[in-house]
Formats: structure tokens, sequence, C-alpha cells
């Protein structure tokens, strides 16, 4: 099952699919990071804790 390099939580993998590049199989962030967003194609610091 995916991962998230971020913080290595479980991830489906239709959510990496659709938020992964071609030929990447674990996103680079989730919805459950703390310290990362999605920004676009991009992962920036994020602005506010949630």
């Amino acid at each position: 099952m995916p991962e998230c390099q971020n913080c290595g939580s479980f991830v489906t993998r239709d959510y990496a699919r659709v938020f992964t590049p071609t030929g990447v199989d674990e996103p680079r962030v989730c919805p459950r990071c703390d310290d990362l967003v999605r920004d676009g194609g991009d992962v920036r610091d994020a602005r506010s804790p949630r």
C-alpha cells in the first residue's frame, strides 16, 4: 500500500494515483501532514497549524 513520503501515513491507491505524477507510487505529502501542504504541482511549508 502507498505511504506518504513525509509522514509515513497510509494513503489509498486512488489518492496516490490522483495526487502523484505518472510513475511515482507514493505522494510527497498527504492530508494528514501537519507541516507541509500541496500547492499546485509543488509542496510547501504549511502557513498555519492544522
